[in-house]
């Protein structure tokens, strides 16, 4: 694989802010990412002072992480279908007239839940393009790991910032108005996107089949290749596990006597460690050392939650859940392995199929530890997440070790996928 046997040094972040397209996706991916935060948070506000009722306040949250799996299925075909360029303006002007319509005071609370919905759907098919756009952006080298290593920063900062600007908003203004922040987000997206990049054929053809079925058929073929399944598994089983603190950060703070701030603590520890683990890696080693932590980071990365066995204190609470969100320092060399497993024609669905699998399975991990902390406390609640989730992590790193290049035959787990398509 390429990521193993290069020894040049890492291009470093400044040579991928150096791709003009890059920047014009570098800025879209901003604008969109503050606005959602924001209207989620502004929507959460609203339906409350509509309905006074706390359930359907928090279903919102809810709502942008549980439709993923259906657009990421049923929609990721789009991804490859048509070109990428066209993908992400629509799915930006999609986004921005959802929020449009929850905007009139006319709209139902449960138009505002279905709209949520709908945006949630656009979510991954948008997210999934991008990706794959980055290959043609970036190539599928060192550029490519760097450039989705931004993303994820920015990501993880949004989510920081975007709360902030949001509350800030709402100070003063009224939760509409600061939705309607969020209709010029997308809008300054689009245009950023429209003509910031360039105009690129479609990866693959519809071959005349009808959209859902491509869609459904393009992720039996990502799953079908055993290679790729176990990278997508060690995607997303460690995020599956690592949510349980931030889920139960609320509960925990309060167990421990800790006021407001200390849950801010808690909530903001593992982005920091997160996105400082991911400057470091991105920004100081070489290609082949980031291939080479991949599973070594990965198979450890979640044994600093074993620390809340103890019910620590503030302190130590803080430095286990930095230690975890470095962790996900393995991500970047698994970027890399990833796009080099999958063909070009099925980058589009396989990495929009990525992306809601992670979502998905996220809301999943805070749903499961929800319910443990009904029946046992919190601190043992999390603790056994860093134990169940490194003993699975520890199965899927085998896996991923055995269908390594050179440790399977070159046939063996990809047959089914080229009987696809040679089919299609």
């Amino acid at each position: 694989m390429s990521q193993g046997s290069s020894t040049a040094p890492p291009a470093g972040y400044r040579a991928v802010f150096a791709v003009t397209e890059f920047r014009a996706v570098f800025a879209a991916h901003l604008l969109s990412l503050l606005g959602v935060v924001v209207s989620e948070l502004a929507l959460t506000v609203l339906v409350y002072d509509l309905t006074g009722s706390p359930l359907l306040s928090a279903l919102t949250f809810a709502l942008g992480l549980l439709p993923y799996v259906i657009g990421g299925t049923l929609f990721a075909g789009v991804a490859d279908r048509y070109p990428a360029r066209r993908v992400l303006v629509l799915c930006d002007l999609i986004c921005a007239a959802c929020v449009a319509v929850m905007l009139l005071p006319t709209t139902p609370v449960a138009g505002l839940l279905a709209l949520r919905c709908l945006v949630a759907a656009v979510a991954p098919v948008f997210t999934g393009t991008r990706m794959a756009a980055l290959t043609d952006i970036l190539g599928d080298g060192d550029l490519y790991v760097l450039g989705r290593s931004l993303l994820r920063i920015v990501s993880q900062s949004a989510m920081l910032i975007g709360f902030g600007v949001g509350g800030v908003l709402l100070t003063v203004l009224s939760p509409r108005g600061a939705i309607a922040v969020t209709v010029v987000t997308f809008l300054c997206s689009a245009v950023l996107l429209r003509f910031g990049t360039r105009d690129r054929p479609a990866r693959a053809g519809s071959g005349g089949g009808a959209l859902l079925t491509e869609s459904l058929a393009g992720a039996r073929l990502v799953l079908a290749d055993r290679r790729v399944r176990a990278l997508m598994l060690l995607f997303w089983l460690p995020p599956m596990f690592v949510v349980a603190p931030e889920a139960l950060a609320a509960p925990y703070a309060d167990g421990i006597g800790a006021g407001p701030a200390a849950l801010g603590l808690l909530l903001c520890a593992m982005a920091v460690g997160h996105v400082g683990a991911e400057l470091f890696v991105g920004s100081a080693l070489r290609p082949r050392t980031r291939s080479r932590i991949v599973l070594p980071v990965a198979a450890v990365g979640l044994l600093p939650l074993v620390v809340y066995a103890v019910r620590p204190g503030l302190p130590l609470a803080l430095a286990a859940l930095a230690l975890a969100g470095m962790g996900a320092a393995y991500v970047i060399g698994l970027d890399q392995w990833f796009v080099d497993a999958v063909p070009p024609e099925l980058r589009g669905r396989a990495m929009t199929l990525l992306t809601a699998g992670l979502m998905t399975i996220q809301g999943a991990g805070m749903a499961l530890a929800g319910l443990a902390a009904e029946f046992f406390p919190v601190h043992q609640v999390v603790a056994g997440s860093g134990i169940i989730g490194t003993v699975c992590t520890l199965l899927v790193v085998a896996e991923v070790r055995r269908t390594a290049p050179g440790q399977m035959s070159d046939t063996e787990g990809r047959d089914g996928a080229d009987r696809h398509m040679t089919s299609r």
